[in-house]
């Protein structure tokens, strides 16, 4: 295979699939993307993006209009198959959620009738130990020359917000199924990679992306177990994270609403449904982080009170930010939107404001200025940074993500989840 000019299959236009599509096309690859969506096929192959991330409308319009990029619904006969689709948690009331691994396996189906003697095959969906072996055996069913195709994992790392740049400057961690797997793996990623290209094994790459999420969770559940204990000692959590921060081998994070996206708060369910019994410490940080949502919930709810029995009628709550962060429209396990919609049907009244998405389907959307002027409450949620701007003179504010916060020193600045009254 010329490393230099593949031809590149990428299963999954998403999150990661597209700019990952669009980069390998800047590179020099000529590049088929495939996605069930027939709407983001369309507007892919029209040069233009179905999702929200800096850089990526340029990168993608070049890519198309270069010739390298196109997408479809269906794989077609490749050197290389990067498989880059959802991992979500099967529906139900478990306790401990279970990885859904449909997606991956319809990708590889769908590989399985055009994939050859010497391709290429590597995952990077998030995935619990043992997926790459269990795709290597779903492609043998369907008949594939697995004993004649390299199969390895290797995880994305990267930033929302910064995926471009990212996608390039991160060190990447490649496992094959066996050691000619790795070295193809390493090969394919070094030739636009600018990071350390690190190799091992597939289950040790699985575990890899599953701890440095699960580290992140168990670090930030600390932040929010201190905010929740500081507020009931009235303490100002904020100002105490500061000050522990200025010791030198301190670095509390800062809190917020919980944990949210597809890879912090998903990744570590699935080390505790794979062993629950060795993964307390990472069940806990879970329970801990989900504690804090409903925290914010309840915070906002006794405000309610407060200003009904003040106003003599129901107060009008301004949820602002329903993204899993700062400055991107991905909502997936958000927080904040859980914040929004479960306020809703606490019987609040709610008006949201989120820059990054047009509509919502359980939510009504208003301008920020607008949100800003008619609500009683202002429940600050997602710092992002269209709100600095915003006024909010004469409002009750919940700052839940220290949107009002200045910088004071230390690691962390930002200000209390209290209401703040004029």
């Amino acid at each position: 295979m010329n490393h230099d000019r593949a031809r590149v299959c990428v299963i999954g236009l998403g999150y990661i699939g597209l700019p990952t599509a669009a980069l390998l096309a800047r590179v020099g690859h000529d590049v088929v993307g495939v996605d069930i969506n027939p709407s983001a096929v369309e507007t892919i192959n029209q040069g233009r993006i179905h999702i929200v991330e800096p850089d990526l409308d340029a990168a993608v319009r070049d890519a198309v209009a270069s010739g390298r990029l196109r997408a479809t619904g269906t794989p077609e006969p490749a050197d290389v198959y990067l498989i880059c689709v959802p991992t979500p948690f099967h529906a139900g009331d478990s306790a401990i959620p279970q990885p859904n691994l449909d997606y991956v396996f319809a990708a590889t189906r769908a590989i399985a009738g055009v994939v050859r003697r010497g391709n290429l095959v590597i995952l990077e969906s998030t995935s619990p130990v043992g997926t790459t072996e269990q795709v290597r055996e779903r492609l043998a069913a369907e008949g594939a020359p697995v004993d004649e195709i390299a199969i390895a994992y290797c995880p994305e790392r990267v930033l929302p917000g910064r995926v471009l740049a990212e996608l390039v400057s991160n060190d990447r961690v490649v496992g094959g199924l066996d050691a000619t797997a790795t070295e193809r793996g390493a090969e394919f990623y070094a030739a636009f990679v600018a990071g350390e290209i690190l190799t091992t094994d597939a289950r040790t790459a699985e575990m890899t992306k599953l701890i440095e999420n699960s580290f992140r969770d168990v670090n930030i559940a600390f932040a929010n177990e201190v905010s929740m204990l500081a507020e009931r000692l009235t303490i100002d959590p904020w100002e105490l994270i500061r000050l522990a921060n200025h010791h030198p081998r301190v670095n509390i994070l800062q809190p917020g609403t919980g944990v949210g996206g597809h890879c912090v708060a998903v990744d570590p369910w699935f080390i505790v449904s794979a062993d629950p019994e060795r993964s307390r410490l990472i069940a806990t940080a879970r329970h801990v982080n989900l504690a804090k949502t409903a925290w914010v919930v309840d915070k906002v709810v006794a405000a309610v009170h407060e200003a009904r029995d003040r106003l003599g009628r129901e107060p009008l709550v301004a949820c602002f930010g329903l993204a899993f962060k700062p400055n991107v429209d991905d909502l997936r396990e958000s927080p904040a939107l859980t914040v929004a919609t479960s306020l809703v049907a606490r019987g609040v009244d709610v008006v949201a404001v989120e820059p990054h998405i047009a509509h919502h389907p359980a939510l009504e959307l208003v301008a920020a200025d607008d949100a800003a002027r008619r609500a009683d409450i202002v429940a600050l949620l997602v710092k992002h940074d269209a709100f600095t701007s915003v006024r909010f003179d004469g409002k009750a504010i919940l700052d839940f993500c220290g949107a009002l916060a200045s910088s004071v020193g230390g690691h962390s600045e930002p200000k209390p989840p209290a209401l703040a009254t004029p």
